[in-house]
């Protein structure tokens, strides 16, 4: 393992290889961000497609890729090989940790994790000075929270993207069945009437005439997959409904399964499918 240094943006950087007690993550660099944001650290694994080099990094595609609640920055490394996805599809993978209840959302309290800040103003700009990302070619996407909280980063700034995906996303966030336990942890507390969690839901920030306007003018896209068995399959739905209402572009693809890593290890495939053809032009039906 190389030598671990600090960098000036209170950056850690640490080796090649990752070992952890459950499983060894083999990963290009692991880096451990000393956040003003989300006052703590956050520590993001980084794959990069074999024979990448820094001088070819404007033209490497790359996906940021979100875990679920409860989660942590090592649950995709951990259930899926992402080197090997990274190989296969020539994107470089970023997997930040979105903590266990961040919702990926800004906390109420200012003195909480404000995660929104965090990747906006800290994790997207270093991972575009590290990597040399560009916006037509970079993507977003994750599973469950991290569904909901691909899509709203993504509608906060769609120049930043070139489109983003949900798996077994909680699109709307009165369906999460933490919305009692959990949300109020974040947005404040669910009563009946209140605001906090429709005014956050995903599904209602579609309603923007400025968004829908970008959309029209663009070529972005927004992706919704998921389990038919899944208990979030219907916000899903919904929220695909709710695009086709407002003619914003979206693909749906609605197959067997249920909220479980053996749907996400599937779907993280149909994913980078399709990015693959949109980074590379190739087409997408239409």
């Amino acid at each position: 393992m190389k030598k671990s240094f600090v960098l000036p943006l209170s950056v850690i950087i640490i080796g090649l290889i990752i070992f952890l007690p459950s499983k060894l993550i083999l990963a290009q660099k692991m880096y451990v961000i000393e956040s003003k944001n989300l006052k703590t650290n956050d520590t993001v694994l980084v794959f990069t497609p074999d024979r990448w080099s820094s001088e070819k990094s404007h033209n490497t595609p790359a996906l940021f890729l979100l875990h679920g609640w409860s989660g942590n920055w090592r649950n995709w490394g951990e259930k899926v090989d992402l080197q090997k996805l990274s190989n296969k599809w020539g994107f470089i993978i970023i997997t930040p940790d979105g903590f266990y209840n961040s919702w990926y959302l800004d906390n109420i309290d200012s003195t909480k994790m404000q995660w929104k800040k965090f990747f906006h103003t800290e994790l997207y700009p270093m991972m575009v000075k590290e990597y040399g990302l560009s916006p037509d070619i970079t993507f977003i996407t994750g599973l469950s929270m991290g569904g909901h909280g691909a899509l709203s980063i993504f509608l906060d700034d769609i120049s930043k993207f070139r489109a983003a995906g949900s798996m077994s996303g909680v699109l709307n966030l009165p369906d999460s069945f933490g919305k009692d336990y959990q949300l109020p942890q974040v947005i404040g507390e669910y009563r009946k009437g209140s605001k906090n969690l429709k005014n956050n839901s995903v599904i209602n920030r579609l309603d923007s005439t400025v968004l829908n306007r970008a959309f029209k003018e663009g070529d972005k896209i927004l992706l919704a997959t998921c389990g038919s068995q899944d208990f979030y399959a219907k916000s899903t739905l919904n929220f695909a409904m709710k695009c086709n209402k407002l003619k914003i572009p979206y693909i749906l693809i609605m197959s067997p399964g249920n909220h479980s890593w053996t749907y996400w290890k599937f779907a993280i495939e149909q994913h980078l499918f399709i990015f693959s053809r949109m980074a590379s032009n190739t087409g997408i039906g239409y």
